[in-house]
C-alpha cells in the first residue's frame, strides 16, 4: 500500500524557538515512519519581509542542520530548499489566475502584517498564501500538519484545488489538516496569551532551540506564572499551563504526574527542574547541530539530493497542470 504524503515547511527567518520544535519539528520526526514526508525550508516565503542576503543563506543552512539534528532522517523524508524547485513559483502563477482578491484580502495574517509594515506592503505579502497552496498541492499532499494559525491558509489550498479540479478535471488531491492537539501552540513565557515567537521584542518571551544552558535557565526562571501559587493545569493559570505543557513534552511524562510531584512546593522548585528538563532535552540537538554545521559538504549533498527528488514529483504535477490549462508542452 502506498504511504500517504505529508508536506510541511519552516521559514529560515532567524533562529527557531522551542515552540517551532514542539509544535512542528518534533511532530515531523514522529510522522516520517508512517508517511512519505516532504519537509521544506521555505526561503521564498521569507522574502515577503526584507532580508539580509548573507543572513538568509546562513539561516537556510542552519534550519537544514536543525531539521537533521532534531531527528529528521534524509533516508526517510525528502528535505529540500523551496527555491531549488522552480515548480513552486511556476504553479503559484497559475493558481494566482484562479485566486480571488477578496479571499486573499481576508487572510488574518495579511491583515495583521499589513498593519505592522505599511512601508513594506508588497504584493508578495498579499499573495504568499497562494505560494503556500502551491507548495502543498505540487506534491499531491494528503495531510498537512498545521497549527490553528495556519488553518486558514490550508483552507485556501483546499479551495484552489477544488476550484481547479472543477474547472479542468481532477488534477490535485484535496489536502486534509493534521492537527496535533497537545503542544500545538507553545505560548510566550512573558505573555501566555500570545504564541511564542522569535520576533517577540522581549527576548525572555522565547527559548531558542540553540540557546545556551544559562540562557535557558534564566528565561525559565523569569517566566510568568500567577499569584495563586497552586500547582494546576487549567485556563485560569495560562502561564503555568504553558510551562507544564513544555515540561510534559520534554520529559515524556503525563501532566497529572508532574502536578502531583510539585503540589504544595511553590513554583520555584518546579521552574528549576523544568529548566534542567529543557536543557537535557536540547543538549543532544546542540551537539549534533554543531557537528553538522561544520560539515557544509554533507549539508549540500542533502539539499541537492532532496531537491532532485522533490523536483521529480513536482514536475509530474506541473506538467499535468500546464497541459490542462492549454500550454504547449516544452
Amino acid at each position: 500500500m502506498e504511504k500517504k504524503i505529508v508536506f510541511s515547511g519552516v521559514q529560515p527567518s532567524g533562529a527557531l524557538t522551542i515552540g517551532n520544535y514542539i509544535g512542528a519539528i518534533k511532530n515531523w520526526v514522529e510522522l516520517q515512519d508512517e508517511y512519505d514526508c516532504y519537509y521544506c525550508i521555505v526561503d521564498m516565503h521569507a522574502i515577503t519581509v526584507p532580508q539580509v542576503p548573507k543572513d538568509l543563506r546562513k539561516n537556510t543552512l542552519d534550519v537544514l542542520a536543525l531539521y537533521l539534528a532534531c531527528g529528521i532522517d534524509p533516508d526517510k523524508s525528502t528535505l529540500f530548499v523551496q527555491s531549488h524547485v522552480p515548480a513552486h513559483a511556476e504553479l503559484t502563477w497559475v493558481l494566482n489566475s484562479i485566486s480571488y482578491m477578496g479571499q486573499l484580502n481576508r487572510m488574518t495574517q495579511y491583515k495583521e502584517k499589513s498593519k505592522k509594515s505599511e512601508e513594506n506592503l508588497n504584493a508578495a505579502l498579499f499573495t504568499y498564501p497562494v505560494l503556500m497552496a502551491s507548495d502543498i498541492l505540487l506534491y499531491q499532499t494528503d495531510l498537512v500538519p498545521v497549527g490553528e494559525d495556519q488553518k486558514q491558509h490550508l483552507e485556501l489550498a483546499r479551495d484552489l484545488a477544488i476550484r481547479f479540479n472543477n474547472k479542468y478535471s481532477d488534477t490535485f488531491k484535496v489536502p486534509e489538516p493534521l492537527i496535533k492537539e497537545f503542544g500545538a501552540r507553545i505560548m510566550s513565557l512573558q505573555n501566555p496569551e500570545a504564541k511564542m515567537s522569535k520576533s517577540d521584542s522581549d527576548e525572555n518571551g522565547y527559548i531558542l532551540i540553540l540557546d545556551n544552558k544559562d540562557a535557558i535557565r534564566r528565561k525559565v526562571k523569569r517566566a510568568v506564572t500567577d499569584s495563586l501559587g497552586v500547582m494546576a493545569y487549567n485556563d485560569e493559570q495560562l502561564g503555568l499551563k504553558n510551562l507544564l505543557t513544555i515540561y510534559s513534552i520534554f520529559s515524556n511524562e503525563e501532566i497529572p504526574q508532574i502536578v502531583n510531584r510539585y503540589e504544595g512546593q511553590g513554583y520555584g522548585k518546579f521552574k528549576e527542574d523544568l529548566a534542567e528538563v529543557v536543557v537535557n532535552g536540547l543538549s543532544p540537538i546542540h551537539d549534533k547541530f554543531e557537528y553538522l554545521i561544520k560539515n557544509k559538504d554533507y549539508l549540500e549533498k542533502i539539499y541537492k539530493d532532496g531537491a532532485e527528488k522533490a523536483e521529480y514529483q513536482a514536475m509530474k504535477t506541473l506538467r499535468k497542470v500546464y497541459k490542462k490549462i492549454g500550454f504547449i508542452a516544452r
